[in-house]
């Protein structure tokens, strides 16, 4: 039995509008994501600034593959979920 693919990680705060409006889209098209935000959760402000040249933009979003995304469209993220030949 294979293991579950790894779900994609979402960076956010309670109060960023771009965030939950990322989750709702995320939530209608069925794509499981775990939240993490960045100001209660030690060391998660930290890998959202090193991935986004020093800043605390949510939402960041990081892919099973390594990638990370800044306030990505759904678009883009189905797009770096899709495996490639």
């Amino acid at each position: 039995m294979a293991d579950a693919p790894a779900k994609l990680t979402m960076y956010s705060t309670t109060w960023c509008g771009y965030c939950r409006r990322l989750k709702s889209q995320l939530d209608r098209e069925g794509i499981e994501f775990a939240e993490i935000d960045i100001e209660r959760v030690p060391g998660a402000a930290d890998f959202v600034m090193r991935v986004n040249g020093g800043n605390q933009t949510v939402p960041t979003v990081h892919f099973p593959n390594g990638a990370a995304l800044t306030n990505p469209t759904l678009a883009q993220v189905k797009a770096e979920l899709t495996p490639t030949n």
